[in-house]
């Protein structure tokens, strides 16, 4: 054999090993990212439940808030009517006080006794 067989056939050897390595590695680099993966998702789906209930609690939350919203919204209509209520109530009374005083002035004004002369 001639020297540039030897050669080539060397050079062929050493590109078959090193295209061969970076095979393997290039192999073992995605087992490794797979497990990676795996690994990762196994953590994801232990959160999964806990995430779950937070936003259950979330949930339960805000109908909360909405119910006491509503609730207060029908407390503030309840004390509008209420306060109508004690206006027509006051109005009612200051016409009757006013009805009484004049009644009061007639019955002076009838009484000999309480007459002042002039």
């Amino acid at each position: 054999m001639s020297t540039t067989s030897v050669i080539v056939i060397v050079v062929a050897v050493v590109v078959v090993v090193l295209v061969a390595g970076a095979w393997l590695l290039m192999r073992k680099q995605r087992e490794h990212q797979r497990a990676e993966a795996e690994s990762i998702r196994d953590r994801a789906a232990e959160q999964e439940f806990e995430v779950d209930q937070r936003e259950a609690r979330a949930e339960e939350i805000a109908a909360r808030s909405r119910a006491a919203k509503a609730e207060g919204e029908a407390k503030a209509a309840q004390a509008e009517q209420l306060a109508q209520q004690a206006d027509v109530h006051r109005s009612d009374a200051a016409d009757s006080r006013a009805d009484l005083d004049k009644e009061r002035e007639r019955a002076d004004e009838v009484d000999p006794d309480t007459k002042s002369g002039p």
